[in-house]
């Protein structure tokens, strides 16, 4: 019977064999899983990687941008506040990212540790057999025990997948605000960066998103 036919008979006898190690960390798995889902859902709601991503943060650099005069506002201070919201966003994003991370780290251990108990059991068992040595009694405790290392790797790789996945967007995003914010604030430099061959005009105007217009 493979774990696909019939996947909760296999649960129950993953439980019952690793005792309440596997347990932990199927606890730890369905915890892995869900924030997974959640940081899904959370970086498709805010359109991560499209324009739409980082409108609110450019909005704020195009509306301070022209409160500049009224309220005396330097450059300085506009990049101020501007970070400061681009920072709360960026920590928002990387909600639960210690959650995974330490998923990632402390389930191999768990497992490790299980695995040690067992081998522990083990030897116990092949001690009190005394003369009478029965190797399979040795080959089943130890294939028993290494089972929590098994189950503690297969839920640590995909998480830490998930956790480098997410961070690798959270990183471009990041740069994505970046670049947003240069090309409010300072548009001869962004022009110059984007071809390097067009004229600079110290006398332009601040561009403009055409949807803050």
């Amino acid at each position: 019977m493979s774990f696909f036919e019939n996947p909760l008979a296999r649960i129950y006898q993953l439980i019952e064999i690793g005792g309440p190690v596997v347990v932990l960390l199927l606890l730890l798995s369905v915890i892995a899983v869900a924030m997974t889902l959640f940081k899904f859902w959370q970086f498709g709601s805010l359109r991560l990687g499209t324009r739409k991503g980082v409108h609110s943060i450019e909005m704020l650099a195009v509306r301070l941008k022209r409160q500049s005069a009224e309220h005396n506002l330097s450059r300085a201070d506009i990049e101020d506040v501007v970070a400061v919201n681009a920072n709360a966003q960026i920590k928002t994003l990387q909600r639960g990212f210690r959650v995974l991370d330490t998923i990632a780290q402390i389930a191999p251990l768990i497992g490790l540790f299980g695995t040690v108990l067992g081998m522990i059991t083990a030897f116990q068992a092949l001690q009190q057999s005394g003369n009478s040595v029965d190797p399979s009694i040795l080959a089943g405790g130890i294939w028993v025990a290494l089972l929590t290392t098994a189950v503690g790797l297969a839920v640590a790789m995909p998480t830490s997948i998930a956790l480098t996945y997410f961070e690798s967007r959270v990183e471009r995003h990041q740069l994505a605000i970046e670049m947003a914010v240069t090309r409010i604030l300072n548009p001869v430099a962004h022009q110059s960066f984007d071809d390097p061959r067009a004229p600079v005009s110290m006398a332009g105007s601040w561009p403009v998103p055409a949807d803050a217009a």
